[in-house]
């Protein structure tokens, strides 16, 4: 895969972003009866379904490679699906939405511990400034269930995104996202096995509908995850939260409120400021050189 500039893999999680809001809003087209479990092995059944035909002529030697690390990002995105499912019907769209962009916060820790990214003074800043619009937003004194599915829901995402890194390069993308559904639908049939609802086909199609577009959010993913430190674009992930405000508000009639707002500006504008400092750097070692 070739090499992409920071600038065009902040370009390409924008767009991503702003297109994995739509799966959202399908999801919060179900019903509250909508059987979870059957649904996400629904939406994993249909992403391999659409990803087999862009691995046609792929060398089967290939996909034995990396395969831990693809069953480990399986069963953390088939989590992460599970708690999305509860967080988005539960929530209006825009909040839920703020509250998953905790997951570039997430990722500042996790990066350092695990690939022992280093963390400037910068970026401390901006992470707790950040959590403490996370606080805003779910308000401590009203915290619910529906907030803690969110919030185990931006960790999943951070932790995919990071795993991103551990994945065989050789792969393609249609790969990589096809060994990822395919290792989680054994868990994830299973999972629909043990809720013993009577199967529901209707679902289906918005099952589909969300994965075609979950599915050009992460392949852009493993795409700008790859090129660059994750530190260094993570901030392009909270472009989504626009779309996020503007769709709840057409499509569902959610207008957020103050505290909604103000969280989310205390998110959005330290990670701003943020890449801003790192474009300011990388400007100055150029200029040096």
């Amino acid at each position: 895969m070739p090499s992409i500039s920071v600038g065009m893999a902040m370009s390409l999680l924008i767009v991503g972003n702003l297109i994995a809001v739509f799966s959202d809003a399908l999801i919060k087209t179900l019903g509250e009866d909508t059987a979870v479990f059957q649904f996400v092995f629904f939406r994993q059944l249909t992403a391999v379904l659409i990803l087999l035909p862009f691995c046609y002529g792929v060398s089967k030697k290939s996909f034995s490679d990396g395969l831990k690390w693809h069953a480990l990002r399986a069963h953390i995105w088939l989590l992460g699906a599970i708690f999305m499912v509860f967080a988005i019907n539960a929530m209006p769209l825009a909040t839920a939405n703020a509250i998953f962009y905790a997951a570039p916060l997430m990722m500042l820790p996790l990066a350092l511990v695990f690939f022992k990214e280093q963390l400037t003074r910068y970026s401390i800043a901006a992470g707790v400034l950040g959590f403490i619009g996370v606080l805003v937003i779910i308000r401590p004194t009203e915290i619910d269930w529906a907030a803690i599915a969110a919030l185990v829901v931006a960790l999943t995402i951070a932790s995919n995104n990071l795993l991103i890194r551990k994945l065989p390069k050789h792969q393609t993308v249609a790969q990589t996202l096809l060994l990822t559904n395919l290792a989680g639908i054994p868990a994830s049939l299973g999972l629909a096995l043990w809720e013993g609802r009577e199967w529901d086909w209707a679902p289906l199609i918005t099952a589909a509908g969300s994965s075609s577009f979950i599915l050009i959010y992460a392949a852009i993913c493993v795409i700008a995850y790859r090129s660059a430190e994750s530190n260094k674009i993570a901030s392009a992930e909270y472009s989504g939260l626009l779309g996020a405000v503007g769709v709840g508000l057409v499509w569902f009639g959610e207008t957020p409120d103050i505290a909604m707002i103000l969280g989310t500006a205390m998110i959005v504008l330290p990670l701003i400021w943020l890449a801003r400092i790192e474009k300011k750097k990388k400007a100055a070692a150029n200029t040096e050189l």
